[in-house]
């Protein structure tokens, strides 16, 4: 079970959040057939769970790459408006079966949107060195606030540890597998 921090009358207290490890395969069993070419991608994170399915190809011919990024942003908006009601009811059940928000994705050659994603609110306490690299990354202009750099770095970090969170976050699995498990007393 994941933990998440709901407010209860005074305060802030901390709450057991249903496991989603099912959740790729509820989707799946969920979502309308024909909606994406196969299963989704399913992300899931202690506050939000994240679907992103490939579209249909298009089938008509682009005269070049501009004419063809135009058409799929077209077809993605397209299927986010016909579909917005089903994924509203979908997104409802799903929320209520693993109290998370749920966002939706879509994706098509070379063009993938997100709709509607999370964006939650993280409070870190940093030594001055660590500011220090926060406040050249506004200074520079690269981000506008330290929160915007501290973002920014975190995503950096991610596209370049994707392989090493990769094996991390499957370690831990198997340390919840074995603590399930728990010893066998002979």
């Amino acid at each position: 079970m994941g933990r998440g921090w709901h407010g209860r009358g005074r305060g802030w207290q901390q709450t057991e959040v249903p496991s989603a490890d099912d959740a790729a395969g509820w989707f799946e069993g969920r979502l309308p057939d024909g909606w994406f070419t196969g299963a989704p991608e399913v992300t899931v994170d202690r506050e939000e769970i994240l679907i992103v399915g490939e579209l249909p190809p298009l089938t008509g011919e682009q005269s070049d790459d501009a004419a063809r990024a135009a058409a799929e942003a077209g077809r993605i908006s397209r299927f986010r408006e016909e579909t917005r009601e089903a994924r509203i009811e979908i997104a409802r059940q799903a929320e209520h079966r693993y109290q998370r928000k749920v966002a939706w994705g879509a994706r098509l050659g070379g063009t993938e949107e997100l709709f509607t994603t999370l964006a939650a609110p993280v409070m870190t306490r940093l030594r001055q060195p660590e500011r220090l690299v926060l406040d050249t990354l506004v200074d520079a202009g690269v981000a506008r606030s330290r929160s915007d750099a501290l973002a920014w770095a975190v995503r950096l970090v991610g596209q370049h540890a994707d392989s090493w969170l990769g094996e991390l976050r499957d370690a831990m699995s198997k340390v919840d597998d074995l603590r399930t498990k728990g010893p066998e007393l002979g």
